[in-house]
């Protein structure tokens, strides 16, 4: 789902909300271009990582569908195919029929791809807890209107 650009309320921008705005953007991009080198450096794409933790994360389940995969990725069924062909090839995910409905596949994590996601996912919570202090304060803001 895109966001519409059209604003929600009609009080004029300052340019205390254009830093407050940039600052955020630039903590993100931080964080991404981080989390794009951790997951080199461990030998996956960002890709790759997402999908695993997507997995991993999946509110609720130890396993998802292809379905529910592509809505957490947001992309199309089909890429998500190709992903976990990917990720198959390389004994990072297991597919398995659902028992309860033989159509479902359930798309589940070797323990290779725990190991490597639990060491990520260290990784990326000690760089959160970085840059808590510094995205905090400027969320607060926008919260506070």
């Amino acid at each position: 789902m895109t966001p519409s650009p059209t604003p929600t309320r009609a009080a004029p921008l300052g340019k205390a909300d254009y830093e407050r705005l940039a600052e955020i953007r630039y903590l993100l991009r931080r964080f991404a271009a981080f989390s794009e080198a951790a997951a080199r450096q461990a030998g996956l794409t960002a890709q790759h990582h997402q999908a695993l933790l997507a997995i991993k994360g999946y509110p609720g389940k130890d396993r998802v569908t292809v379905g529910e995969l592509a809505a957490r990725l947001g992309v199309r069924h089909h890429s998500v195919v190709g992903l976990l062909d990917r990720l198959a090839s390389r004994g990072l995910v297991r597919r398995r029929t659902s028992l309860a409905d033989r159509r479902q596949v359930l798309i589940e994590l070797t323990p290779r791809a725990e190991a490597l996601l639990a060491a990520l996912s260290l990784a990326h919570r000690d760089e959160l807890r970085r840059l808590a202090p510094l995205l905090g304060p400027l969320l607060g803001e926008l919260q506070g209107g």
